[in-house]
């Protein structure tokens, strides 16, 4: 791994399996609890939670629709990530540190984004709402890129995956609490009351930025950080070095095998992604009800994805964040093979639900934190945030776009061809993964 490391945790190899369980207790491990909560409330309040509050207000499905194509600041990221990675902001990066700042910026961004939606009408303000939309999914998707930087920053490479672990808890539970917390307050007292309650939970966010610590590594560039030469030239070279510095240097770096890699990354998570559009068709199709797809899906299913992200945070701990890159990508892409059997089963039955979900969810965890462990062991120090971003752009964007023809072949087949059809998908990253931890091991001998 080439980014600093702010820790000096023992290397991988040498921890035994009580070691690798109490990097949970490292403070920056914890305090990445916090800002994955603080990332993971304003998304659903741009997406389902907002869809159900136009759909209250009578908006036609047509305009709730186009309001999906907020998400697509998610996915474009990397294209503002070099300014976050590079560029200071007055006084704030002196205060603060480089990564500090920008979390601050973006949480403030994001508290008046929702405390603005919070006093309008979608009925007579549909616009504005649609612009606070924007606002705020570009705040958030602009803290996600501050805080990815950090949390590669801020510990070792064998500590990534705790990090991703409680990132993740963090997340999900922040979206139990815009998702059904929200709904629950809209239900009880009114919307506008639900999104300023959103706009005040934000306060974990900007309280955890102000009580951890900078990475070591961006203190002194922050105190001697004058914002360089603002004239032609100047401009010309900071883009040279922010914008093209990161691509260019991650192929100086690896050469050829940076296809291998990139091409790795965009296939990782196909197989699990092609499902996500269809799944709630799935399970009505199948006959079951709402309340049990609730409870099994999104209830105890959390549960189960959090089990799985803090036992792969545990063996990355133990084994490193490329060792286990084999299993993860299988096991996301076995799993398809059990919704294949639940089809053919063809009966509503909640036990058989259940544990089919369970797999599923358990799956999605583990790799989850191995994935967010081996992708940011490939950033370079100079470019976390930028090269980080693009990763997770690459990665979501092959599955975003196959996943919109699940529908066409599930109606041209069924479900079991379509699943059986998910899981083959899976096999040319199983293929990928099998060079990439045989070519680490052979460097590994060779570096012995």
């Amino acid at each position: 791994m080439t980014n600093a490391s702010a820790t000096a945790a023992a290397p991988a190899d040498t921890r035994n399996w009580l070691e690798s369980l109490l990097v949970y207790l490292n403070p920056r491990v914890l305090g990445m609890l916090f800002l994955g909560f603080s990332a993971g409330l304003p998304f659903l309040l741009v997406f389902t939670t907002l869809s159900a509050w136009l759909r209250t207000f009578e908006v036609s499905r047509t305009a709730i629709g186009m309001f999906a194509w907020v998400g697509l600041l998610y996915s474009i990221k990397f294209c503002w990530a070099p300014l976050v990675d590079r560029l200071p902001l007055p006084v704030l990066t002196r205060v603060l540190g480089r990564r500090r700042s920008w979390m601050l910026i973006a949480q403030l961004g994001i508290v008046a984004g929702l405390l603005g939606m919070a006093g309008l009408d979608p009925s007579a303000a549909l616009l504005p709402v649609a612009l606070f939309s924007v606002f705020i999914a570009f705040c958030s998707a602009t803290q996600d890129i501050a805080i990815d930087a950090y949390r590669i920053e801020a510990v070792a490479a064998e500590d990534q995956g705790a990090m991703a672990a409680t990132y993740q808890l963090g997340y999900r539970l922040a979206m139990l609490v815009s998702g059904a917390g929200a709904l629950y307050l809209a239900d009880f007292v009114s919307w506008n009351a639900a999104y300023s309650v959103m706009a005040a939970c934000m306060l974990v966010g900007l309280a955890t930025v102000l009580v951890i610590d900078e990475p070591e590594g961006n203190v002194a560039a922050a105190a001697n950080d004058d914002g360089g030469d603002f004239g032609l030239k100047g401009a010309v070279a900071w883009f040279g070095d922010a914008v093209i510095g990161p691509f260019a240097e991650f192929f100086r770096r690896n050469g050829a095998y940076a296809l291998l890699l990139l091409t790795f990354i965009g296939l990782s998570r196909v197989s699990d992604l092609l499902f996500g559009n269809i799944a709630n068709v799935f399970y009505l199709d199948l006959g079951y009800t709402l309340s049990e797809i609730a409870t099994v899906a999104k209830v105890f299913g959390f549960a189960v994805t959090i089990g799985g992200a803090f036992l792969g945070g545990i063996v990355v701990s133990r084994y490193g964040p490329v060792r286990p890159l084999l299993f993860a990508t299988a096991l996301v892409a076995v799993t398809n093979l059990c919704f294949a059997a639940l089809a053919a089963y063809g009966v509503a039955d909640v036990r058989y639900l259940a544990g089919v979900i369970s797999a599923d969810n358990f799956a999605v965890g583990f790799a989850g934190t191995v994935f967010i462990a081996y992708f940011s062991s490939l950033t370079h120090a100079a470019y976390t945030a930028t090269q980080y971003a693009l990763f997770t752009s690459l990665m979501l964007l092959p599955g975003k776009l196959l996943s919109g023809f699940s529908g066409m072949v599930v109606d041209a087949t069924d479900y079991v061809t379509f699943f059986l059809y998910a899981s083959a998908a899976g096999i040319p990253a199983i293929v990928l993964a099998v060079i990439i931890t045989r070519k680490a091991a052979l460097d590994r001998r060779n570096a012995a």
